[in-house]
C-alpha cells in the first residue's frame, strides 16, 4: 500500500464519519417534521367540527340581536307613544285649567263668601 492509498483511505473513512455525523441531525429533523405533518392534519381534522359549531353559534347570535332590535323597535313605539299621551293630558289640563278653572274659583270663592255672610247674620241674630 502506498502512501496515495492511505491517504484515500483515510479521506474515504473521514467521508463516512462526516456523512454519519450529518446523518444524525437529519434523522432527527424528519422526525420533527413528521411529528409536524401529524399535528397539522389533526388540527385540520379538529378544526373542522369546531368551526362548524362557531358557525352555528354565531347564527344563534345573529337571531338574538334581530330579536333583541324588534324589542329596542317595540319599546321606541311605546315610548313615542307614552309621550303623545303625556303631551295630551297636559293640553287638556291646560284646557281645563283655562276653560272651567277660572270661573270655578270664582264661584267656591262666592259660595264661601255667601257662607261666611250667612253666618255672620246667624251670630249676630243671637
Amino acid at each position: 500500500m502506498s502512501i496515495g492509498e492511505i491517504a484515500g483511505l483515510i479521506a474515504a473513512i473521514a467521508a463516512v464519519a462526516l456523512v454519519a455525523f450529518c446523518a444524525v441531525p437529519l434523522l432527527k429533523l424528519g422526525r420533527v417534521l413528521e411529528e409536524t405533518r401529524l399535528l397539522v392534519r389533526d388540527v385540520g381534522h379538529n378544526s373542522v367540527p369546531i368551526l362548524q359549531e362557531l358557525r352555528g353559534t354565531v347564527a344563534e347570535a345573529n337571531n338574538e340581536i334581530a330579536k333583541l332590535a324588534l324589542v329596542t323597535d317595540d319599546v321606541a313605539k311605546a315610548s313615542s307613544h307614552a309621550t303623545v299621551v303625556t303631551e295630551n293630558a297636559a293640553t287638556m289640563s291646560q284646557l281645563f285649567a283655562a276653560t272651567l278653572g277660572g270661573p270655578l274659583v270664582k264661584t267656591a270663592a262666592f259660595t264661601y263668601g255667601l257662607r261666611t255672610a250667612v253666618k255672620g247674620r246667624k251670630k249676630a241674630g243671637r
